[in-house]
């Protein structure tokens, strides 16, 4: 199962999830892949299995590459991803100053990504940025890297560190890479891993406010204001923080959490929830703007 697929069953709740969902499918798909197989029509016919002309000095050579290459990419057409890395090695093991053993490198590292092998996807990443940091297909190494961590994403109540290192991985590929196909796919999946990462401190503050841990459950709700609050958690975490300011007795800040909840969300039910419960006091949602809470949402900056 992919870590779509994945978070597309655990805890994606909201109409902004469903789109940002929506808009991923397929997020693996050849289409991402077409660029690394260069401009001209040869190379190009090569991201449909046919032969690649390569572009080397010696005729006797460039037929042994060739030949080795293209082997590489039939098995990788054909779904054989073991047999086609192994062939990308012997490209780079036996020619290793042609330009296809560079492009084998990055070929090599696709293959192990779409046998689950991530860590070994990520490795050779790792090792063309290392070796060709300025190629025209760096920014699909970077890629490799961001979407090997990022099917390795797990259910919230799991470990969050693959999350966290998919999430900065595919910040920096959005940031490094502004004008690419990549950047713009890896700017939508960090919208779902920071969705995701959101559901973790939902998760632990609902524990910890059932436990009567009601500070420590404000701690994991303002985790996700301020640093998820374009997730579709953020409603559901300011009545989280409504509650449990109500229930320490700091009346000001849950009356502000209320009406920000209210001012932005003010269709949802857990504004209805929130202004119900702030009511039961004999109060009402009343935003005071020296909160950290106003302060937060004046602030906000989306990825």
């Amino acid at each position: 199962m992919t870590a779509l697929a994945r978070l597309r069953h655990i805890a994606i709740r909201g109409v902004a999830a469903l789109l940002i969902t929506a808009s991923l499918a397929g997020c693996a798909s050849s289409g991402l892949l077409d660029g690394i197989w260069g401009e001209d029509s040869s190379t190009a016919a090569a991201a449909t299995g046919d032969a690649i002309a390569p572009d080397l000095a010696s005729a006797k050579q460039g037929e042994a590459v060739a030949a080795l290459y293209n082997k590489g990419l039939d098995r990788l057409n054909s779904g054989e991803f073991k047999s086609a890395a192994k062939q990308f090695g012997e490209v780079e093991r036996q020619f290793p100053y042609s330009s296809w053993a560079t492009k084998a490198i990055l070929m090599q590292s696709y293959a192990f990504y779409r046998r689950n092998e991530y860590d070994d996807a990520i490795n050779a990443s790792n090792r063309f940025i290392t070796l060709h940091p300025g190629h025209k297909d760096a920014p699909y190494a970077y890629y490799l890297i961001a979407l090997s961590n990022y099917e390795r994403i797990v259910d919230v109540k799991r470990d969050q560190t693959n999350t966290q290192k998919a999430l900065e991985a595919l910040e920096e590929v959005a940031r490094r890479f502004p004008d690419t196909p990549y950047a713009r796919d890896a700017a939508k999946k960090a919208l779902l891993a920071k969705d995701h990462l959101a559901g973790k401190e939902m998760e632990v503050g609902r524990y910890y406010l059932k436990q009567g841990s009601y500070l420590a459950g404000i701690n994991r709700f303002k985790r996700v204001v301020t640093d998820y609050q374009t997730t579709s958690h953020t409603p559901e975490a300011l009545y989280r923080l409504a509650e449990g300011y109500m229930a320490l007795g700091v009346t000001s800040e849950a009356q502000t959490a209320a009406a920000v909840l209210g001012h932005n969300f003010p269709q949802s039910q857990w504004y209805k929830d929130a202004y119900t419960l702030v009511s039961s006091d004999g109060l009402e949602p009343v935003e005071n703007q020296g909160s950290w809470i106003s302060k937060a949402f004046k602030s906000i900056n989306p990825f």
